[in-house]
């Protein structure tokens, strides 16, 4: 199987790559810019991913595509962007575009890695989000995400969707960046208090589930969520992730409603529950490699390794 990953340089897609040839499959990946090849992969300059971009190079000879690439993690946008549109365009605008390009060259096999931001953004454990749960995004990332799933539908593909909820893993940018930096430094964490549950996903094991989907017929038409095996609060996380760090976790127990009146995304999201029910993935077979703590081990090491 010839598979194009979109996305090849990203977090998930760079991996991806690598996931994908070790397990002998032919991989060429679609990147924005001319970059070093890694051994084995074959490289295809696409530019910016929209709905005018031409994937005819990148499509020759593909059997199958996994759709990585995507704007997210936008902090802070420029001012007088419209964060609405900007998305559209690029998740999903530009996903129909590649889409209809691979029908267009005869590849059916379709994966994309959408988001759990497409159920929402909260859900305790005594109702998780389902796969068939109502779409109820509330941000313009989840509404792209949203969006492109429903036009995905439409087109005749061999489509499997995968929505990943917070993925973890080496080289890991954003909150869990920050998180392992204020771990490093010993800087106090005013999170003790906190009583909630997430569902997390490491890189490996979503990487590893992705292979999966390509090669299990029965995951053609279905829609999966995914976690590791196990879902954590918070406090516990940071324990877990301080422990590999081979730091001390200097956590308050700052009582969560006090914390919960603190202006911001981050403290809702760091406060409230998200767990998601991956039964209809495990009931086909997957089981992650890895546990959650050998997956923030592997991220720690890499940390070290980086600042060295």
């Amino acid at each position: 199987m010839r598979v194009l990953i979109t996305g090849a340089t990203g977090f998930v897609g760079h991996a991806l790559c690598h996931t994908l040839r070790d397990a002998g499959m032919a991989v060429t990946a679609a990147v924005r810019a001319e970059i070093f090849p890694a051994p084995g992969i074959e490289w295809r300059t696409v530019g910016e991913i929209g709905p005018e971009t031409d994937w005819t190079a990148a499509l020759a000879g593909a059997d199958a595509v996994v759709h990585t690439a995507g704007r997210a993690h936008v902090m802070k946008e420029q001012k007088g962007a419209d964060p609405e549109a900007l998305f559209r365009r690029i998740n999903t605008e530009g996903t129909l575009a590649l889409a209809r390009q691979a029908a267009r060259a005869g590849v059916k096999r379709f994966v994309f890695v959408s988001s759990i931001k497409v159920n929402g953004e909260t859900a305790d454990p005594a109702h998780p989000f389902c796969a068939g749960d109502p779409p109820a995004p509330a941000d313009p990332y989840g509404r792209s995400k949203a969006a492109a799933e429903i036009g995905l539908a439409d087109l005749g593909l061999d489509l499997t969707v995968i929505r990943p909820p917070l993925v973890h893993g080496p080289a890991v940018k954003g909150n869990l960046a920050a998180l392992m930096r204020l771990i490093r430094l010993g800087i106090p964490l005013p999170l003790g208090g906190i009583d909630n549950r997430r569902s997390v996903i490491g890189r490996t094991n979503l990487n590893n589930a992705l292979h999966f989907l390509l090669t299990h017929p029965a995951t053609i038409g279905g829609t999966f969520l995914i976690k590791d095996g196990e879902d954590v609060s918070t406090p516990d996380l940071i324990r877990r992730l301080a422990r590999a760090m081979n730091r001390p976790a200097r956590l308050l127990p700052i009582p969560q409603g006090l914390l919960r009146r603190l202006p911001g995304g981050a403290i809702k999201r760091l406060t409230g529950s998200l767990v998601v029910d991956d039964g209809p993935l495990r009931a086909l077979g997957w089981r992650p490699p890895l546990t959650l703590d050998q997956g923030l081990a592997t991220m720690a090491q890499a940390n070290r390794e980086q600042r060295r």
